[in-house]
């Protein structure tokens, strides 16, 4: 497993159904970066991590999904 350098967290969102979001950079040795991603609901955890590439196309599509079903 690599080390990693720092960890700085960007956000905490409080999400539909009681789940908890916790967005954060992980800068590993050699300055490598990734977009980490928890997901609490109650005792469980859902932990994801995006390179920047993985990271725009998810947001494009979170973002074309959010614009087409906004309420009116």
């Amino acid at each position: 497993m690599p080390n990693y350098e720092t960890i700085t967290q960007l956000d905490v969102i409080n999400a539909p159904w009681n789940k908890e979001i916790t967005v954060s950079e992980t800068a590993y040795e050699g300055g490598f970066k990734m977009l980490h991603v928890r997901i609490k609901e109650g005792k469980r955890f859902t932990d994801l991590e995006f390179d920047h590439e993985t990271a725009a196309h998810f947001a494009e599509l979170m973002g074309s999904w959010a614009k087409v079903n906004a309420p009116e």
